[in-house]
């Protein structure tokens, strides 16, 4: 068998083989056979059909690139914001022995509660960590899928992508979010944007 030869292909070779060892008349195991191995046939095709139409180098080449870039910087944004609490409660715990009686109770009292509550930040994580790795199992697995099916259909613009996208106003394709560093736009376009209004 040539190595150029996918995983359908040696199906489809298995096909015509068997179907090419039955002549003659049928016998009814031997055409339920026949009927099971025709779809088996259809099934291939149309598996193959749908998974060239998946654009698979947009999945592994953007889609959970992005995925994960977004997932990183969560954490990266979520940490942040939680060492910014926690410097402010340092300081608030810094002026609690300059308040007296119950101020004192109250004031120590919520600086140990964000304390707490402040442990969301490593969960948080764990299970951003969790995602980013199924994240990446898909696409190791949709690399193989790809690879074994071959790459016909590649290049075809999905349809679905673009009758999204041309039902959106300018200011609808504009709104995706906050944007990873370096990735929106600066403040300087944004000012000369301003200042061509006037």
């Amino acid at each position: 068998m040539p190595d150029g030869d996918t995983a359908p292909d040696r199906i489809e070779q298995a096909v015509r083989a068997v179907l090419g060892t039955l002549s003659g008349d049928l016998t009814v195991t031997e055409t339920a056979l026949l009927a099971e191995l025709e779809g088996l046939g259809r099934e291939v095709a149309r598996a193959k059909s749908e998974i060239a139409a998946l654009r698979v180098d947009d999945i592994n080449h953007s889609h959970i690139p992005t995925a994960t870039d977004e997932l990183d910087a969560v954490v990266e944004h979520t940490a942040a914001a939680t060492n910014e609490i926690l410097d402010s409660c340092e300081k608030l715990e810094a002026l609690q022995p300059s308040l007296s009686g119950e101020a004192a109770e109250v004031v120590g009292a919520a600086v140990t509660r964000i304390y707490e509550a402040c442990s969301f930040q490593d969960i948080t994580g764990q299970r951003i960590g969790k995602v980013v790795s199924a994240l990446k199992a898909i696409e190791k697995r949709v690399a193989a899928v790809t690879q074994a099916f071959g790459r016909s259909g590649e290049g075809a613009a999905p349809a679905a992508e673009q009758a999204e996208s041309a039902g959106l106003t300018e200011g609808q394709k504009l709104a995706n979010g906050p944007q990873l560093p370096g990735g929106g736009t600066s403040q300087e376009e944004i000012d000369r944007l301003l200042a061509s209004f006037d």
